[in-house]
């Protein structure tokens, strides 16, 4: 199978500022993206890996906001472990984008902005702004594919997913391909990476997974997997991707919110499916008094949770994706044993961090003040 090189015309991934890097070389360096306060180049480090064989370039990005480096922690590894031994086309790591966030590790830049909400930039803009028309034009314009690395925001967590324009077939290649379970169609919100990305002729995918501040093992292995699996896809590696045999892409999705401040016992835990009507936290004083519960509007699959059990009314409790008609919960579950993936795994791993009983009933014994 011929896999096209998607832009022709794009800069040659050879030249970077001075930085020339041949068919099968592989170089690291630094691209200067901004100033400090203090005057000195912001510089983002970037692995640039060159085959002798022409084809595609696929950007591999992290750390878009800078407290987010489970990414991070995957492109280390994808380094470390030598995985990158391409029979074709070329790879752009970027470990971390925004350089000024993770060194405050924080979501944001200085000037409290978004970066993924700001590209593809202007050169007379804000800080944020003049950054990601930076990145753009160098990095982005130079990939025929990108996937975008990130995780929950603070005090949350994420089981592992894609998100992707599945109406672009170029993007729905690589999202599928990436292997992992679930999908969530859309096209992302305006500004972000990955949409004006695709808007640009690079098709870009998100995957998230995890937590803030934290490089955890099932999410790399899971990232890992799915990103050999897309270079595989674009036989750039040999072999053929190893895709999850029940994929489901989600088309709905809601964030559950809490109706009462107090407490929170969770019922369910970050990848669980749920039928309708299933609690899936109960709000109490305290003194463990019940203030109220909430249930699930359908039958649904948990995409992410808040690991932060005390609430005030309105705040996020947990990310619940609608599971298509064909696909009940307890087909899931059974579908997870028979395959013997990473899903159960993970499922197990990141409901470490929150504590997870059954559903009793309530206590009224005490007063509820």
């Amino acid at each position: 199978m011929d896999i096209p090189q998607l832009r022709p015309d794009r800069p040659d991934v050879g030249q970077w500022e001075g930085e020339n890097i041949a068919p099968g070389e592989t170089r690291n360096f630094r691209l200067t993206v901004s100033e400090s306060y203090s005057g000195m180049n912001v510089r983002i480090p970037i692995q640039v890996v060159r085959s002798m064989q022409p084809g595609p370039t696929l950007l591999i990005t992290a750390a878009l906001h800078g407290d987010e480096i489970n990414g991070t922690g995957v492109i280390r590894q994808i380094i470390h472990q030598g995985l990158l031994q391409l029979e074709r086309g070329s790879v752009i790591l970027v470990p971390v984008l925004n350089l000024l966030a993770f060194d405050r590790h924080s979501r944001y830049l200085p000037d409290r902005r978004d970066l993924n909400r700001c590209f593809p930039g202007t050169t007379t803009g804000s800080l944020a702004s003049r950054m990601a028309r930076r990145i753009f034009d160098e990095i982005v314009m130079r990939s025929d594919y990108g996937i975008d690395l990130h995780t929950a925001a603070v005090r949350r967590t994420n089981f592992p997913n894609v998100r992707a324009d599945l109406s672009d077939p170029q993007v729905a290649r690589i999202a599928k391909a990436f292997g992992i379970e679930l999908i969530l169609d859309g096209r992302g919100p305006k500004g972000s990476f990955r949409r004006e990305a695709c808007a640009a002729g690079c098709p870009t995918i998100v995957m998230e997974g995890g937590e803030v501040w934290k490089v955890e093992p099932g999410i790399v292995d899971s990232a890992i997997k799915g990103i050999v699996n897309v270079l595989r896809e674009l036989e750039m590696l040999p072999g053929r991707p190893e895709i999850t045999e029940h994929q489901l892409s989600l088309t709905k999705t809601k964030w559950l919110r809490a109706e009462r401040g107090g407490f929170l016992q969770f019922h369910v835990k970050p990848g669980d499916g749920v039928e309708k009507g299933q609690a899936i936290a109960t709000n109490t004083n305290l003194l463990g008094v019940e203030k109220s519960v909430l249930y699930s509007p359908y039958a649904g699959v948990v995409l992410g949770m808040t690991t932060l059990p005390a609430v005030t009314p309105g705040e996020p409790i947990c990310h619940l994706g609608q599971l298509p008609r064909a696909m009940q919960p307890a087909k899931l579950t059974l579908n997870r044993a028979a395959n013997e993936g990473l899903e159960e795994r993970l499922i197990d791993e990141l409901s470490t961090n929150v504590m997870v009983v059954e559903r009793t009933e309530p206590n009224d014994t005490l007063d509820s003040p």
